[in-house]
């Protein structure tokens, strides 16, 4: 079995100690290091080579967002691992500049440790943690806040006018957070035939995953209104 190696950098000792029990209580993940500020977490990567890290973004001498920015653009010299933030939700709206600097998701603090565990299971494996309520209230509030985001850029409307009609039709369904059955479900689709679309979705826009893509149809003004 392999085993998925994880590191937990946040700067309250009792939520890492919280979340280490979770972690160490499956057979197939271990918790290989914890980090109270960004400046250790990307030392910490550097030594233990984890492949998913839970990062706050509110820390001391580095704040998660730099140091998910470092990690993701090779800055820390070697492949970057998979990075989910934490965020307290109504307080952290630096969590959708992390989505755009490459992290694979978010998750509220008070997670339920199923879906922590789920939540980690799907980075390593290459998909993206989107919270349907979550993550709508938060791209809502965040990326529809600046009035100078609604109109797409050339290269976005480029990218946008690759898309087919059922492609573009797949990515507003994707912002709504829902897994590929929920979609097929609702536009009387396969599972395998959404799965294929978000594939070509993803390849069109030049985004890793869901998340990117998610961030990227509010960006340019496809969703949100």
């Amino acid at each position: 079995m392999t085993t998925t190696g994880v590191l937990l950098a946040d700067d309250q000792a009792l939520l890492r100690a919280g979340f280490a029990m979770v972690i160490d209580s499956q057979p197939d993940m271990q918790v290989l290091a914890q980090a109270g500020d960004g400046q250790q977490a990307l030392e910490a990567v550097a030594t233990h080579a984890p492949d998913v890290v839970l990062m706050d973004i509110r820390m001391p001498v580095l704040d998660g967002l730099e140091a998910t920015r470092r990690l993701t653009s090779g800055a820390a010299g070697r492949a970057a691992p998979k990075i989910i933030v934490l965020t307290t939700f109504d307080t952290d709206e630096y969590a959708v500049e992390a989505l755009r600097a490459g992290a694979s998701g978010f998750l509220l603090k008070d997670v339920q440790p199923e879906i922590l565990l789920d939540s980690i299971r799907t980075v390593t494996t290459g998909g993206a943690v989107i919270a349907p309520t979550t993550t709508r209230r938060l791209l809502d509030s965040t990326l529809l806040s600046g009035a100078g985001r609604r109109l797409p850029t050339a290269a976005q409307r480029a990218k946008l006018d690759s898309l087919t009609a059922r492609e573009a039709e797949i990515l507003q369904e994707m912002a709504t957070g829902d897994s590929n059955g929920e979609i097929a479900r609702r536009l009387f689709l396969s599972e395998a035939t959404v799965k294929t679309h978000v594939g070509h979705v993803l390849t069109k826009l030049e985004v890793r995953d869901r998340v990117q893509a998610v961030v990227f149809a509010y960006d340019s003004g496809l969703v949100g209104d």
